[in-house]
């Protein structure tokens, strides 16, 4: 793009209120933000059971820079795959169940190194509308033919599937969608799998952690064994509060992407010290299961807010669905507008308010599905709940 086109491109983002931008944090991640100076109640964090800034994982954390340094010098295949990356790899996969478990640097990397590694020109990819962005540009990068069924929509998938003619087919879901917060039919999907002989992989981020009897997953919902769901992704960013992420599978697959995963092969393996701090993490979300407890709470008592808010006309328990029950527990709660413009200014009155919510704009969200992404953590007080419903309805 000619340099001129980029001062027009920009200009068009500012005009059509599309612009990104960042705002500098000066405080620990929590429901209550620094930000630019000012103080803030968070309600667009990720970090759902209020682990980002938990003592026992800042501790290990600190325990792991003093043991192994800040950088870990190389990738994992050359010499930057600790004792500490080893082991987390290890009690990733017992946490999900599975045979083993390959760490990544980050959730994208993971999700375009899997699927680029599997696929190539000639064989299908299938992947729902809502997919998150990594998984779509991993379909793209594949060079296999790359074709979106529906949202949610098995019937859909089921008539694509019957009419390719690829050798290998792979089926992609995210389990909780990150910009709706439904679930994935993920028993239909695995049905799919089967009856088409294709490979069928679940990216798990906003999942891991939060859904489930023992926060397992999605996957925990429907007792999804390895040979179900042969190819899991999971972050270590949200739930588990620190940074990085994993694929778990049978011991064949990870030893095939140590062989092809690229993104895995030519990156720096993340410091020691994070993988530390994960491994605290994990022991958190079982020993501290009231985080995940609380989080249902507190979205359960949002949720029961929704039907009083109305914005621009739009009732703010406009997304629910239910074909899934398990979809109301989720963290991930947002009052979708459509509006562009009203929603940036509603939420820029939030931000007036003191409270962040973030306006989802395109192409993150579909045309004319412009929303307020509202996520809930288990730090949120009551109080702090009723605070966003309260000017909600202001």
């Amino acid at each position: 793009m000619e340099k001129k086109s980029i001062h027009q491109f920009l200009q068009q983002q500012r005009s059509n209120d599309l612009y990104r931008s960042r705002s500098i944090v000066e405080s620990p991640q929590g429901v209550n933000l620094e930000l630019n100076g000012k103080s803030y109640l968070n309600f667009c964090s990720n970090d759902y059971l209020g682990l980002a800034n938990h003592p026992k994982i800042t501790e290990a954390f600190v325990k792991g820079i003093k043991q192994y340094g800040v950088g870990s010098g190389a990738s994992h295949l050359i010499n930057g795959h600790s004792r500490a990356h080893h082991q987390l790899e290890e009690e990733l996969a017992e946490f999900v169940q599975r045979p083993r478990a390959l760490l990544f640097s980050t959730g994208y990397m993971a999700n375009l190194g899997v699927i680029s590694a599997l696929l190539a020109k000639g064989d299908a990819v299938f992947e729902d509308r809502l997919n998150h962005a990594s998984l779509l540009d991993g379909g793209l990068l594949s060079q296999a033919r790359l074709q979106r069924y529906q949202h949610c929509d098995a019937g859909d998938l089921a008539v694509k599937l019957s009419r390719s003619k690829a050798k290998t087919k792979l089926i992609c879901t995210d389990g909780v969608f990150s910009m709706d917060g439904d679930i994935a039919p993920l028993a239909e999907l695995v049905t799919q799998s089967t009856q088409s002989n294709s490979w069928l992989m679940v990216d798990d981020a906003h999942g891991l952690g939060t859904v489930g009897a023992t926060g397992r997953g999605c996957l925990e919902l429907i007792n999804a064994t390895v040979d179900d769901v042969p190819i899991l992704m999971g972050t270590l960013g949200k739930a588990l509060g620190t940074f990085g992420a994993f694929v778990a599978g049978d011991a064949d697959l990870i030893e095939f992407l140590i062989q092809r995963a690229r993104s895995y092969i030519y990156t720096t393996a993340m410091p020691a010290a994070v993988a530390e701090a994960t491994r605290m993490s994990i022991k958190l979300v079982d020993e501290e299961s009231w985080r995940r407890e609380q989080l249902k709470k507190n979205i359960s008592y949002f949720k029961q807010g929704l039907p009083q808010i109305e914005i621009n006309g739009v009732t703010g328990d406009n997304n629910d669905t239910d074909s899934n029950p398990e979809n109301y527990l989720t963290p991930i709660q947002p009052i979708l507008i459509g509006d562009v413009q009203q929603t940036v200014r509603v939420s820029e009155i939030l931000k007036q308010a003191g409270i962040l919510v973030s306006a989802i704009r395109p192409p993150t969200v579909p045309e004319n599905t412009a929303r307020l992404r509202i996520t809930l953590c288990a730090d949120h007080s009551k109080q702090q709940i009723e605070q966003l419903l309260d000017t909600l309805s202001r």
